[in-house]
């Protein structure tokens, strides 16, 4: 099997940094992508979509040293199946990602630096022909 995510797009609010009992940082935070396209009517159309996104370890304390409400970032996961019961009783149920790579980005698009577990900052050239959209 095989699960994988690449998303662009910007933060719909700040990081929230936890930590767990084990001692691991946790951040959480939205995020939205958007995509624009003609209708059948010629009329242009938008789609938004919004997920949120959770970093572990140092990729969470990263994130919520540098990102902000706003900031684009490109992050690369796994998506998970988050359910629960609401207070009412009703099973809830959405899609997030696991983030396992993140890679902020400037003012023009352009790659700041990815980010990993450890910390280390790789020089990562991406060419815009390669994101899908």
């Amino acid at each position: 099997m095989f699960n994988r995510v690449i998303m662009l797009g910007n933060l719909t609010r700040d990081c929230e940094l936890r930590y767990l009992p084990s001692g691991g940082a946790v951040c959480t935070t939205g995020l939205a992508t958007n995509r624009r396209f003609k209708k059948q009517d010629g009329n242009q159309g938008e789609e938004v979509c919004f997920i949120d996104i959770t970093f572990f370890g140092r990729t969470a304390e990263i994130a919520n040293q540098y990102l902000s409400r706003g900031k684009k970032v490109l992050v690369e996961g796994r998506l998970k199946l988050d359910q629960w019961t609401d207070q009412q009783g009703v099973k809830r149920s959405k899609h997030s990602i696991t983030v396992e790579s993140l890679q902020m980005m400037d003012s023009k698009g352009q790659p700041e630096g990815e980010r990993h577990e450890d910390g280390g900052v790789p020089d990562i050239d991406i060419n815009d022909d390669e994101i899908p959209f």
